[in-house]
C-alpha cells in the first residue's frame, strides 16, 4: 500500500502535493488499549516524529461506546485510527487502500479556524458507503480528540468484523502447522482403508449417517484443539462489554479453527480416494461385503475413512506443542497481543 499511495494520493488531491509515506509497526494489546488511549499515543508519536498526519492500522478489532469502530478520525491533529476487521473478509487491500485514501485526502484538507468544524467532517466515500454496507457515522463527545467517527452495528456489521478477523488469522495456516497431527490422521487412514470392517460398515452406512460422523469428527477435532491448547479467551472483566468482546475472540477462534480443521478433512478425503483406487480389490471386497463394488463404494469408503482419520488426527494433536497450535491458529501480531496479556496478567 505504501509504494503505489503516494502517488494515488497526489493525483487525486489535485493540488500538485507531494506525499512521503513511511510504515511505522508496532504492537499492543486489546487489554490494555481502547481508541481514546491509542489516539493520544500516536499523537504523541506523530508529535515527536514531526508527522503532518498519521494514520493507524490495526487488526485488532476496536470497541467504542457499545459499537465496533471502523475509524476515527482528528483533523486538527493529522490523526487517523482504522480498524480493518470490520472492512470484512473480502477485497480487504481494496478496502483498506480506499479508507486509507478517503482519511488521508481528508485530513489534508484546510482546517477552518474558529472551531466551526472540520472540512474533512462530511461523510467520507469509499467502502463507508454503499445499501449493503453497515457502517454508519457515530456521535463524538465533545472532550474526545477525534472529530468523526464511524462504527459498525447489527448482525451483518457483526459479521464483517468477524470474517475479518478470521481472515487476519490466515485459518489456511492450520494445515501445515500440524504436522504430527496430519501424519497421525493420514496413518489411521491408510490402516482403515484396507481393514474389511471398516469396508462393511461403509457399505451399511447411509448418507445420513455419514453427514453425522463427519460432524461428530470435525467438532472433535476442532473443541480438542481449542482446549488442549487453551485457546479459549476468558473475560477478566465482568462488564458486558468484556463478555462480548470475549465472544467475538472466541467465536473468531472456533471459526478459524474450524475452516482449518474442513481443509484438512478434504485433503484426507482426496488422499484416501486416491489410496483406495490404489489398493481396493473387487472381488476380495465382494467376499468381504457380500455386495458388489462400485464406483460410488470408493467415495462412499473414503468419506467414513476421513471421518475415523480425523478422530486420529485429534489424538495425534496432543503431539503437537501449545505453542505450535497457537502459531498455526493465530496470526503473528495476535500471538504477540495474547502472549503481552499473558505476561500481564502474570505480573
Amino acid at each position: 500500500m505504501a509504494r503505489i499511495l503516494p502517488d494515488r494520493l497526489a493525483d487525486t488531491s489535485g493540488h500538485s502535493r507531494r506525499f512521503d509515506i513511511e510504515v511505522v509497526s508496532e504492537p499492543f494489546t486489546a487489554g490494555t488499549e481502547d481508541p481514546p488511549t491509542l489516539m493520544r499515543r500516536i499523537m504523541d508519536r506523530g508529535s515527536a516524529e514531526n508527522w503532518d498526519i498519521v494514520v493507524a492500522l490495526t487488526d485488532l478489532p476496536l470497541h467504542s461506546h457499545g459499537h465496533k469502530l471502523v475509524v476515527e478520525l482528528s483533523h486538527e491533529h493529522g490523526l487517523a485510527l482504522l480498524s480493518l476487521p470490520p472492512l470484512g473478509g473480502f477485497r480487504l487491500q481494496t478496502r483498506a487502500r480506499q479508507a486509507v485514501e478517503e482519511a488521508v485526502l481528508s485530513l489534508a484538507g484546510p482546517y477552518p479556524p474558529g472551531g466551526e468544524g472540520p472540512s474533512g467532517s462530511q461523510p467520507l466515500r469509499g467502502p463507508f458507503i454503499g445499501r449493503l454496507t453497515p457502517i454508519r457515522p457515530d456521535q463524538v463527545g465533545e472532550e474526545e480528540i477525534s472529530d468523526l467517527r464511524y462504527v459498525v452495528s447489527g448482525p451483518h456489521g457483526y459479521l464483517r468484523v468477524l470474517l475479518g478477523m478470521v481472515r487476519a488469522n490466515r485459518p489456511w495456516r492450520l494445515v501445515p502447522g500440524l504436522s504430527k497431527a496430519l501424519a497421525a490422521a493420514l496413518a489411521t487412514g491408510a490402516v482403515a482403508t484396507v481393514n474389511s470392517t471398516i469396508w462393511t460398515l461403509a457399505a451399511s452406512l447411509s448418507t445420513p449417517r455419514l453427514v453425522i460422523a463427519t460432524v461428530g469428527s470435525v467438532a472433535l477435532m476442532i473443541g480438542w484443539l481449542i482446549v488442549d491448547a487453551e485457546l479459549w479467551h476468558r473475560a477478566d472483566e465482568v462488564s458486558p462489554e468484556a463478555r462480548k468482546r470475549a465472544a467475538l475472540y472466541n467465536a473468531s477462534t472456533v471459526v478459524t479453527v474450524g475452516i482449518g480443521v474442513l481443509v484438512c478433512y478434504v485433503g484426507l478425503m482426496v488422499i484416501n480416494f486416491v489410496w483406495a483406487l490404489f489398493i481396493l480389490n473387487d472381488r476380495v471386497f465382494a467376499t468381504m461385503t457380500r455386495t458388489p463394488l462400485h464406483a460410488t463404494d470408493y467415495w462412499t469408503l473414503s468419506w467414513f475413512v476421513a471421518s475415523v482419520a480425523t478422530v486420529g488426527g485429534a489424538l495425534g494433536s496432543g503431539l503437537e506443542s501449545d505453542e505450535a497450535i497457537r502459531a498455526a491458529a493465530y496470526s503473528k501480531r495476535e500471538q504477540e497481543r495474547r502472549s503481552a496479556l499473558q505476561d500481564d496478567h502474570g505480573d
